[in-house]
């Protein structure tokens, strides 16, 4: 196992998205951060954290489960979402762009609704993509082989990227 990024690092990208994101939406009175359960959360979180230290924009966080291994067989759920999507910008966050298709399965809720603007971000992209998926927002380009594996830990007690 190859360490790819360590917290400082981690740290950094995040906030140079952040940044990104906030540039492209200054003119924005809220912004929603949808983070795909488990280390798109926490990603989320993070980025939520930075944008409300570097802007003035109303920065809020919901949560997305599903399954990603039959994401076609079972329901995208939303936790702490608005009721109605409508005119509100989401970015969607994950912790690693595969294939794209946990992030497809993803945007449904989002694309079932007249949303003002909705963009994909990710802390490493391994350009694999399988599905029209592409992230706007990107921490670490990696490229890897289809037998390589991406391990991103974004927890408070360790912060690392691997390779496997």
């Amino acid at each position: 196992m190859s360490l790819i990024l360590q917290e400082a690092q981690i740290r950094q990208k995040v906030r140079r998205i952040a940044f990104e994101i906030y540039e492209n939406n200054f003119e924005e009175q809220e912004l929603w951060l949808a983070g795909i359960e488990g280390q798109g959360w926490n990603f989320a979180q993070m980025l939520q954290e930075v944008l409300r230290q570097i802007s003035p924009l109303e920065v809020s966080l919901m949560r997305i489960e599903l399954n990603k291994f039959t994401p076609s067989q079972t329901e995208v759920l939303l936790h702490d979402a608005p009721e109605s999507f409508a005119n509100k910008t989401v970015i969607l966050t994950d912790d690693v762009l595969n294939t794209g298709r946990t992030l497809a399965y993803s945007l449904k809720p989002f694309l079932q609704q007249p949303v003002r603007k909705l963009e994909i971000a990710v802390l490493v992209n391994r350009s694999h993509t399988t599905f029209p998926v592409q992230a706007k927002y990107t921490g670490y380009e990696l490229a890897t082989t289809l037998s390589d594996h991406i391990e991103v830990q974004l927890s408070a007690e360790k912060m690392a990227v691997y390779l496997q």
